[in-house]
């Protein structure tokens, strides 16, 4: 199946410290605003069953709101276990005011 962009909701509903939450084929995704830039990550720490976009963000990183693995926003690198290991990232831009994201 080849990759495509999908809506994944409007940049006015995005701030620095508040993600966005997409689903799309079973896979959840968080979209991130650090600065002037959009990122989007897996959703689930790899760790133990917890959406990261409940977490607590801080700059350009996120704590899992459960067991306080902390990953970099901008890699998805595991900064400090228990992550387990780094995120999944995908691709990310922005049409007018739409969110779209890269998927399989």
């Amino acid at each position: 199946m080849s990759e495509q962009w999908r809506c994944a909701g409007s940049a006015g509903d995005l701030s620095d410290d508040v993600p966005l939450e997409f689903e799309f084929g079973g896979t959840e995704i968080g979209i991130y605003k650090v600065g002037d830039e959009l990122y989007a990550l897996e959703n689930v720490c790899p760790h133990a069953y917890a959406l990261l976009t409940q977490g607590f963000v801080d700059g350009d990183t996120v704590e899992c709101p459960l067991h306080e693995a902390v990953f970099h926003i901008p890699t998805g690198k595991c900064l400090k276990e228990p992550g387990g290991r780094d995120l999944k990232v995908y691709e990310v831009r922005l049409a007018g005011e739409e969110i779209q994201i890269k998927v399989e």
